[in-house]
């Protein structure tokens, strides 16, 4: 069996409970797993969010 293109692991990340409300709606509205809503959210939120400046200011 060929090995799979995909690099995944498990990982746990704590969201407070009304956000993870907000994204277990979406993720049914979406008929998606929570693991895609977030992972979607992050490739559309990248470029923003390295725009943002680091904690001493600089922009990355």
């Amino acid at each position: 069996m060929a090995a799979s293109k995909r690099d995944s692991s498990k990982q746990s990340l704590y969201f407070p409970m009304e956000m993870l409300d907000e994204i277990r709606e979406q993720a049914k509205r979406l008929d998606r797993s929570l693991s895609w809503v977030i992972q979607r959210a992050w490739t559309v939120a990248k470029a923003e969010i390295r725009q943002m400046p680091d904690s001493d200011g600089r922009r990355s």
